[in-house]
């Protein structure tokens, strides 16, 4: 099995109140609209959300991949997960909104992405040169990117 991953996790304040923290985190638009490489969130006719992320990634060049998610909101708690029926590309993305004043929320965000394949040639020809380890390491630079400047612009829009 050939498999890459990348998390991230970082906690924020911003000063908004947790009504509108969760609703923008719950909305899937704000994402697209604010996350580099994230071309768009869709619902197929069969009710299956897909995310369509495309990244540039070392040795391998530029991937799109689809991840099918389930939305879940429960309490405090904001998240996309991997869809039962996903068997190759896992994206797990959890937004957990605190109220610390009327006007102040603590975010804890938290991204996981895996890709899994049988045979390193199945994600990319020259997939099996570059290794898990090598190319693990440009998508998580990726995602890093991608989740800094999404929290950066979350914070812009949430605090106007």
């Amino acid at each position: 099995m050939f498999i890459i991953r990348a998390n991230f996790a970082d906690s924020f304040e911003i000063n908004t109140s947790s009504e509108n923290a969760q609703k923008f985190f719950a909305d899937g638009n704000n994402y697209v609209e604010l996350m580099p490489n994230l071309d768009s969130i869709h619902t197929d006719g069969k009710g299956i959300t897909r995310w369509m992320i495309s990244a540039e990634i070392p040795f391998v060049g530029k991937m799109k991949q689809s991840f099918a998610v389930d939305f879940m909101a429960y309490g405090d708690l904001i998240e996309w997960l991997p869809s039962p029926t996903e068997t190759q590309n896992y994206l797990r993305c959890v937004a957990e909104v605190r109220e610390k004043s009327v006007n102040s929320v603590l975010v804890r965000y938290s991204q996981f992405v895996e890709i899994r394949r049988n045979h390193a040639r199945e994600l990319h020809p020259l997939a099996n040169l570059a290794g898990e380890k090598k190319i693990s390491q440009g998508m998580q630079f990726e995602v890093d990117r991608m989740l800094q400047v999404f929290i950066k612009k979350s914070k812009e829009k949430l605090e106007r």
